[in-house]
């Protein structure tokens, strides 16, 4: 019978046989799930024996991220822009890339305004609940097609007790009628069908609708942007994240549509994340 190994021996261990960017804090991760306790803590007891109940648990978890599960659906959470949010497989995982669309919604809608925010695609509701958090006073909708990550996105406004937004079922636009907004954010699907990315790493996990769209990766942003005039008040604005080669496409849509002052902000690793731009209208009585 092997000798019971140290927290600290089995976590060099996992980490030797993880080969991810994050191996080391992976497998902290998942053995604190199995423990139910925080970093701090695995650090500190370090040097003690894990219980054989405990230990097997771990392996489960293990097994599964040695497989190619993600670690978001396996820990069932995520961090994003400082929020705890559920994560489940009927949702994209919220990355990091998509905290630069929080970041560029956040410099429009200004603190003490009472602005209209709707979130397409909102899945988690990350981007939704951010930016509810962030602007108390605003008032935010999530859209998602698929009723099990709209019970995700309520799951975690419930849980963060974020009351100035609402999920509502809808493919892209359609559950709406006359509502208008002071800003349309979304992260839409936007990889390329055939890219062989969508066979490799996490991707393989995730809802395919929620990554790819058509061809060319651009069929969401299209309808968003030829749609979008409907529902954006006089200077409003629309900000859509995107794929880092897809900046000038995505900005050229726009441009056929009306939309003006065009500018692209970059992600944290240098590259084109999001582009947005405003409805020109000033008066109108299309707009009543």
């Amino acid at each position: 019978m092997p000798n019971p190994l140290s927290i600290k021996a089995i976590l060099q261990m996992a980490s030797a046989q993880l080969h991810t960017a994050e191996a080391a804090l992976e497998a902290q991760l998942l053995l604190q799930s199995a423990l139910n306790v925080n970093r701090a803590w695995l650090i500190a007891h370090e040097n003690e024996v894990l219980a054989a109940d405990i230990h097997q648990t771990f392996k489960a978890l293990f097994k599964r991220r040695l497989a190619g599960e993600p670690i978001a659906y396996i820990l069932g959470y995520r961090e994003f822009y400082g929020l705890h949010l559920q994560v489940t497989p009927n949702t994209l995982i919220p990355r990091p890339d998509t905290e630069t669309l929080v970041d560029a919604a956040l410099a429009k809608v200004l603190d003490s305004a009472n602005l209209s925010v709707l979130d397409l695609g909102t899945g988690t509701g990350a981007i939704a609940l951010a930016i509810a958090k962030h602007r108390p006073n605003a008032n935010v909708v999530g859209l998602d097609a698929s009723p099990a990550a709209l019970n995700v996105a309520k799951n975690n406004a419930a849980s963060l007790a974020i009351s100035n937004v609402q999920f509502v079922l809808s493919d892209w636009f359609n559950a709406l009628a006359d509502e208008r907004f002071d800003l349309i954010v979304s992260n839409p699907p936007y990889i390329e069908q055939n890219d062989a990315h969508l066979s490799q790493g996490d991707l393989r996990f995730e809802p395919i609708s929620a990554l790819a769209s058509g061809a060319d990766g651009l069929d969401d942003i299209r309808h968003i942007v030829e749609h979008c005039l409907i529902y954006l008040k006089p200077q409003a604005w629309l900000m859509l994240e995107h794929g880092y080669q897809q900046a000038a496409a995505v900005a050229a849509l726009m441009a056929q549509v009306g939309l003006v002052d065009i500018q692209t902000c970059k992600d944290l690793a240098g590259n084109n994340r999001v582009t947005m731009a405003k409805n020109p209208l000033i008066v109108s009585s299309h707009w009543g």
